[in-house]
């Protein structure tokens, strides 16, 4: 004792502390690592959703969160779902966290248009929550089951359906082209205008190999007939239906012919007998007048010869 008592004395003022201040700096450390460490314990409970796991949400209940670093709203919502994460063995659900920024085939999957967005999953059926975004408000719509009075997305809108497939794919391309476009402007100085038509003249060209196939496609399907074919078939067609009106036209041609030979030969009859009586009758009026009896022949002459004459026309 006296020994150790001896060293401290023999210790100064800037040795104390010296140590002292070592102390507190292990102290310091120690708390930050035991910090780090629970930290990371309870934002385990918050899964990172990829385009590779998303398919774990189609069982059980979630609570999705689809937010990007840049977003201030989605700062601001951080504490808050971290909260909800380390809560969610007690409210019997999982918590998930998808940055569209890293996974843009899960934003066009969802429709994402606004950060953020949370979405509540059971069983596969996916609700849009459009309440409030604290935490009071979040856990009162699980423990509640306020998500049953909300519709749920329609099947053709299901992320798992062939057209929300399709659209992820489609975001998947937007995000690719513009990679492209930025690796031509910055990597290899292309102008902006440049990289612009280099786009318009691909797409140009893809879509003319594509109404290429299309239309292989369907003269596969529909093959078009030969028109020689069609064309002798409805010359034979004509000439059978010619020489059938041909002989009706002769006969029709000859029978007119006949009847206006007839009508002919009768008027020019009836035009002499009117002549001949006509004559006779003014030599007999230079002698003595014509009687009653013969004036009512004459005109019952006339009669039937002006019927034939109406007749023969």
């Amino acid at each position: 004792m006296c020994a150790v008592f001896s060293n401290m004395a023999g210790l100064t003022r800037a040795d104390m502390l010296k140590y002292h201040r070592s102390s507190c700096w292990i102290c310091a450390v120690f708390l930050m690592l035991a910090a780090r460490v629970v930290a990371q314990t309870d934002a385990s409970n918050v899964l990172t959703v990829a385009d590779a796991n998303w398919t774990l949400i189609l069982d059980g209940e979630w609570m999705i969160k689809f937010y990007a670093p840049w977003c201030p709203a989605c700062q601001h919502l951080h504490t808050d779902w971290e909260s909800l994460g380390r809560q969610s063995e007690s409210l019997g659900i999982s918590v998930g966290r998808v940055d569209v920024t890293q996974q843009p085939g899960l934003s066009g999957r969802f429709l994402v248009t606004t950060l953020p967005t949370i979405f509540h999953a059971k069983d596969g059926n996916f609700r849009k929550y459009v309440s409030s975004r604290t935490i009071e408000d979040i856990q009162a719509y699980v423990e509640q089951k306020k998500w049953a009075m909300v519709e749920p997305v329609p099947g053709w809108k299901s992320p798992s359906s062939l057209l929300m497939s399709g659209m992820a794919n489609l975001f998947r391309l937007s995000v690719w082209i513009r990679q492209i476009h930025t690796y031509l402007t910055n990597t290899l100085g292309i102008p902006s205008w440049g990289s612009y038509v280099i786009f318009a003249i691909i797409t140009l060209f893809m879509g003319l190999m594509l109404g290429l196939m299309l239309v292989l496609i369907a003269d596969c399907i529909w093959p078009s007939r030969p028109k020689h074919r069609e064309n002798k078939t409805v010359v034979i067609v004509k000439e059978e239906v010619s020489e059938e009106e041909v002989e009706d036209i002769l006969t029709e041609e000859k029978h007119a012919s006949d009847l206006d030979n007839e009508s002919e030969r009768v008027s020019g009859d009836e035009s002499t007998e009117e002549e001949g009586a006509i004559s006779d009758g003014a030599a007999a009026g230079s002698d003595q007048p014509p009687s009653e009896g013969a004036a009512e022949s004459s005109v019952r002459k006339r009669k039937p010869q002006a019927q034939n004459t109406t007749e023969g026309t």
